[in-house]
Parts: structure tokens; sequence; C-alpha cells
């Protein structure tokens, strides 16, 4: 159960820290937003971020083998890259209609897969 509960807290966290990160660019041309100095932007996004870390500090360590959890310190990284570039493109294309999946980012994919097989290879 640990493995899912893993990627399952990285997969919410990641969807925090992709709103953070990048969410704020969606708000540009909302007055409300528009008017805000910049620190109050970046106070805006740390709120968020914060979020973030409720879940992402938890599923390092449930998910960490020296904490009784089934992933070694590499494999979790690896599959929090994973996760995170996979929300990240789901965002992109769902918020930003600008934005195309092309045959590089595909193949930029397959090169993170084939991180995740050798990170895990014994």
């Amino acid at each position: 159960m640990k493995p899912y509960l893993t990627i399952g807290l990285l997969v919410i966290s990641n969807i925090f820290m992709t709103f953070a990160w990048y969410g704020q660019l969606r708000l540009k041309g909302h007055k409300w937003f528009d008017n805000l100095p910049f620190l109050l932007v970046v106070v805006f996004c740390w709120g968020i971020a914060f979020l973030e870390y409720l879940f992402q500090v938890p599923a390092n360590r449930i998910g960490f083998r020296e904490n009784g959890g089934p992933f070694t310190l590499f494999q979790l990284k690896v599959i929090q890259e994973v996760v995170s570039l996979t929300v990240f493109t789901v965002f992109a294309l769902l918020m930003f209609k600008t934005e195309t999946f092309r045959w590089n980012h595909a193949a930029a994919f397959a090169c993170l897969v084939l991180a995740v097989y050798f990170v895990f290879r014994k």
C-alpha cells in the first residue's frame, strides 16, 4: 500500500506545485491579480507551495526505504520527476491553449520512462 500512497501524495503535491509555479502565469489579465505588487504575487505563490509541502514531505517520509517505505532515495526522485512532468503537461495543455505537445516532448517522456526503468533495475 505504501507505494500507492507515496505516488498519490506526490501527484497531489505536484498539482499544488504546478499551480504555485505556473498557475500565476495563467492569472495574468485578471484585474485583481494584475494590480498585485510583485512581492504579493510571490507570497500568493508561496501560500500555494506550502500546500505542496504538506503532501511532498509525507510522501517522501512514507516512501523512503530507510523509513520503512519501498523506495530508495534515487527511486523517489525519479518517480517525483516523472509525476511532475506528467502533471505539468496536463496542466499546460488544459490551461494554456497556445502550448502544443510535440514529438520531442514525447521523446523526452520516453527518456523519463527509461530513467524509471534504469533506477529500479537491480
